[in-house]
């Protein structure tokens, strides 16, 4: 274990100094002379990736003069959000109090379902040697290195830009550019493109990461690059060099992660870490203009992915057999769902594709519509977390707008909204965060 107080303490200074010179107050966020778009609908559609550049501008322009309920409450949840995240932040991976790696600039974190067996000593300072309780979160995980501000900083990072790119309240443009410089630009506090440190399990001589990491930043690394594809759309205080930095950053990250021991072990997997690798490794190729191993990616999936994942009644084997049967296969599904909003991007039609055996993407999303109405009795599966209807609301939306799945359709009316608000009408993806620590029985 290694103890960072004194550079950590240089590399925050450095933060603190930026974020005084770069960052606005909430008032000045929300006041009327930043929303041009509001009243104006003027730009060009953004090259997102996930989400349909040119919907948004649809959005934009409804905002600006025909917004309805739904509209305006959705704007209002993600507005909310983003004002709370002017005021905290910018995170970094130099934020962490220990790690196992030599260079703090090393994404680091805990395996997530691996408890410590032993008291924790100044010997034993993390309680070795650890053992496996599947489906439980460790009472580290969430505190302990660098996961919980990866989630904050890469949260931030999406809600600000789409914040941005509706109102046009440079604040939040600013903010975050002032983020993303943050985590991945500044010598003195980025994060090294790589995930050698992910979900390590910190005993023995030499501890290391595991490829199961990877899930941590492939289930949430989509929304930021939707974040700079909105940002290059002419953001203020989104600069040229910024964009370079970022795409550079961006590209040796996608090597490590096709090349590496790691990252080739993470995508031979069968299961929602293979999906969400797959996710993950396409999205940035199509960023940054790699749009051969996009495509290879993305038709690779119908076989190696949807063929072997989706049963004919569109279950998911894999993630039902798991301790957390109702998570995961949510979770799987919403992988599913952006992947096949990426492939409109390469020309691919994964919303209607079918395998072999009859299942489909659709189908997985339907197979948990009894559940999502009805709610626990209607899940046949042994599962550990407090059972939360919520989960599958934004692959509702997703199947009655992509695949036009009428049973999708009438099911939202049924299902609870998310905590934090139901905000597809300004988020038309399946971007709901399914990444924290779970409420269990």
């Amino acid at each position: 274990m290694r103890r960072l107080w004194t550079r950590r303490l240089v590399a925050l200074s450095a933060i603190a100094a930026s974020a005084l010179a770069a960052t606005p107050t909430v008032a000045s966020a929300s006041r009327s002379d930043g929303a041009v778009a509001a009243r104006t609908g003027h730009g060009r559609a953004p090259g997102t990736v996930v989400l349909d550049g040119a919907r948004l501008m649809r959005i934009r322009q409804r905002l600006a003069t025909r917004p309805d309920r739904r509209l305006r409450t959705a704007l209002g949840a993600l507005t909310r959000a983003a004002d709370a995240e002017l005021r905290a932040g910018p995170w970094s991976v130099m934020d962490k109090a220990t790690t196992v790696s030599a260079d703090e600039h090393d994404y680091y974190s805990l395996a997530t379902y691996w408890w410590p067996s032993e008291p924790k000593t100044p010997d034993n300072p993390y309680g070795c040697p650890f053992v496996q309780h599947d489906g439980h979160w460790a009472p580290d995980v969430a505190t302990t290195g660098d996961l919980p501000t990866l989630h904050k900083s890469w949260t931030a990072i999406s809600d600000l830009s789409l914040a941005w790119f509706y109102t046009r309240r440079p604040a939040y443009a600013r903010r975050a550019a002032l983020d993303i410089r943050t985590w991945f630009l500044d010598p003195a506090t980025r994060m090294n493109p790589n995930m050698d440190y992910a979900q390590a399990i910190p005993c023995g001589a030499n501890p290391q990461g595991r490829n199961y990491g990877i899930i941590e930043s492939a289930q949430a690394i989509t929304q930021v690059i939707d974040a700079l594809a909105i940002l290059d759309s002419g953001a203020p205080g989104w600069k040229a060099r910024d964009r370079a930095g970022i795409r550079d950053w961006l590209g040796r990250f996608l090597d490590w992660m096709q090349t590496s021991p790691f990252g080739q072990a993470e995508s031979a997997t069968k299961n929602n870490h293979g999906t969400f690798k797959d996710l993950q490794d396409a999205a940035i190729a199509l960023y940054i203009g790699r749009t051969d191993l996009a495509k290879q990616l993305i038709v690779g999936a119908e076989a190696k992915r949807i063929d072997p994942q989706i049963a004919a009644d569109g279950s998911q084997p894999g993630e039902l057999s798991r301790t957390r049967p109702w998570h995961y296969a949510n979770f799987n599904a919403q992988a599913f769902c952006r992947l096949a909003d990426t492939a409109r991007r390469v020309g691919v039609d994964l919303w209607s594709y079918t395998a072999p055996n009859g299942g489909s993407i659709p189908k997985a999303i339907d197979f948990l519509i009894p559940a999502a109405e009805k709610g626990a009795d209607a899940w046949p599966y042994p599962d550990l977390d407090v059972f939360d209807r919520s989960l599958v609301v934004d692959k509702l939306h997703a199947a009655a707008t992509e695949a036009n799945d009428g049973r999708a359709r009438a099911a939202l009316p049924h299902v609870p909204t998310p905590q934090g608000g139901d905000r597809w009408p300004v988020e038309p993806t399946c971007w709901q965060d399914l990444s924290q620590p779970p409420l269990q029985k």
